[in-house]
């Protein structure tokens, strides 16, 4: 397995996706037609353009497109794939009122098939308007294709094998490290759900209700991480964890104590990008199991409300998470991404602008540097 790239420790992270302008998000429903089509890229060419001159002018050292050109964090990936169709998720979305709110995600009906690159092309427009920040490349973990239906997760006549349709999923995601390396990207991120959804006791409820382990489960994800990495081009990989992110709704709450010793010391993940910006993430403590040479990114900032934190606050909490990790370890960002779907998170731009202007005014003050 090939070692990381050289990516140098940064200390003021973003970690994918930004609020699409309204005249994005109309021209990407009213495309019907070439016209309307080429209309439509030249507008997202600007856009991603403008974003990433933003991220660099705030003084981030890794940038991302915005996501801009995805229909959300996840649905992205399988809609590029061919085999899938869409069912219900047994999980629902939660909001501060309690409310449940169903939502829809893949079931494999085929055998599944990678057609041609997925990330590439998004990767290569975004690499071409940075001038002097890293490019990250962001995808979801390959245990979003499984956790959300469990069992449910494929057809039978499809994979009569659940290892089968596993191997699948390995072979794309090789595929797309080995094309995303080939085209110089340094920095790739997975978003990691499941695995922080495994924190919470009632998820894990359902989980056995629906006749699985989650222990095994954890294991199961952990090792299709290990088989993707074993032929691991030379990059930096980062593991973002989060409940869920969806117009600032959650799916589950609990701190990283029952998975935390595995995922830090089994993942050949450099960087860990934890969402910490609420009680439903829990202490610090989990921290511990950190191993020496990896870093953690702290998510304290929201990225699900518009009221901007205080930055006196933040620093008396990196200050909590270096009783637990060395501070030369740890950077700071928003918990996640602004628009893990299209439709984003209920704040304006103004606001979204102002966050990341905190985080990296906040990282400075910490570390002395973004």
């Amino acid at each position: 397995m090939a070692g990381p790239a050289s990516v140098p420790p940064l200390r003021a992270e973003v970690i994918g996706s930004l609020l699409r302008p309204r005249s994005l998000k109309d021209a990407a429903r009213a495309v019907a037609g070439d016209n309307a089509a080429i209309q439509y890229q030249r507008l997202l060419d600007r856009e991603i353009a403008r974003v990433i001159a933003r991220q660099e002018a705030i003084g981030l050292k890794v940038v991302s497109d915005g996501e801009f050109a995805r229909s959300s964090w996840f649905g992205f990936f399988f809609e590029r794939l061919e085999g899938f169709r869409l069912a219900r998720a047994l999980f629902t979305f939660k909001d501060a009122g309690g409310r449940d709110f169903e939502w829809s995600t893949c079931l494999a009906e085929k055998p599944i098939r990678r057609a041609g690159p997925i990330l590439l092309d998004d990767y290569l427009r975004a690499s071409g308007m940075a001038r002097k920040a890293i490019v990250k490349a962001t995808l979801p973990a390959p245990s979003a294709f499984h956790f959300f239906r469990l069992a449910g997760s494929v057809e039978r006549a499809a994979y009569p094998e659940m290892s089968a349709y596993f191997d699948d999923l390995v072979d794309i995601y090789r595929a797309e490290l080995a094309d995303l390396a080939g085209a110089g990207c340094r920095y790739v991120q997975f978003d990691e759900v499941p695995a922080a959804m495994l924190c919470d006791e009632g998820v894990c409820r359902a989980v056995r209700g629906q006749g699985s382990e989650p222990d095994d489960l954890l294991d199961q994800y952990i090792l299709l991480i290990e088989r993707i990495l074993s032929e691991r081009p030379p990059m930096t990989i980062g593991m973002h964890l989060c409940r869920g992110n969806f117009r600032g709704r959650w799916m589950a709450a609990g701190g990283y104590e029952p998975v935390a010793e595995k995922l830090f010391n089994r993942l050949s993940a450099d960087v860990f990008l934890l969402e910490y910006d609420s009680e439903r993430a829990g202490g610090f403590e989990p921290l511990r199991f950190l191993p020496p040479k990896k870093r953690a990114v702290l998510g304290l900032v929201s990225s699900k409300t518009a009221k901007l934190e205080d930055r006196s606050a933040l620093l008396r909490r990196i200050d909590e998470a270096a009783k637990f990790v060395a501070p030369e370890r740890l950077a700071l960002s928003t918990q996640c991404g602004f628009a893990s779907v299209a439709g984003g998170n209920v704040l304006s731009e103004d606001e979204q602008w102002a966050k990341l202007e905190l985080v990296v005014a906040t990282a400075i003050s910490a570390w002395g540097t973004p």
